[in-house]
């Protein structure tokens, strides 16, 4: 029966600190990153999303922590974060709704009673990935606009 080696990774040096240390500070880095990819943010128009709606979507995706995590944070939450209503928030998620990009879904309490909504983010990774090959075509447009010969002499 083969054991187990314990292997101990140093920590980073100083020198060596994530970027987001660098640039933020560690005591601010500890209360927690958010990823989305760029794509999201740059195809904001092209989403048909204004910039309330983005930051309320935004608000929601800070609390997708994996692919199968729950999300349900309440109107509240989310509307005191950003200086809105909750009444505000609840028709700018609808408009997200609407769009296509969130789900959702109606929660209960084991009373019958209503607790905080789930949202799930089928349609945006949908919609996001729908538009990538656009954005890549772009991107390979602009490299080759900066080589010599231009557009023209650089099509694949």
């Amino acid at each position: 029966m083969a054991t187990a080696k314990v292997v101990q990774i140093p920590l980073k040096t100083t020198t060596e600190k994530l970027q987001s240390e660098k640039k933020w500070g560690a005591a601010v880095m500890r209360h927690g990153t958010l990823i989305v990819p760029s794509i999201l943010l740059r195809a904001q128009a092209r989403l048909l999303v204004n910039s309330t709606q983005m930051i309320v979507l935004l608000q929601l995706i800070e609390h997708w922590w994996t692919v199968d995590s729950k999300v349900f944070p309440s109107m509240k939450t989310i509307a005191t974060r950003i200086d809105l209503t909750p009444k505000q928030v609840q028709r700018t998620i609808d408009a997200l709704v609407k769009k296509g990009l969130i789900t959702k879904l109606s929660r209960r309490l084991p009373n019958g009673g209503k607790t905080s909504n789930e949202y799930k983010f089928d349609g945006l990774v949908a919609k996001i990935k729908a538009i990538e090959p656009d954005f890549e075509k772009a991107r390979k447009a602009k490299i080759a606009a900066g080589k010599p010969g231009g557009l023209a002499a650089n099509t694949d």
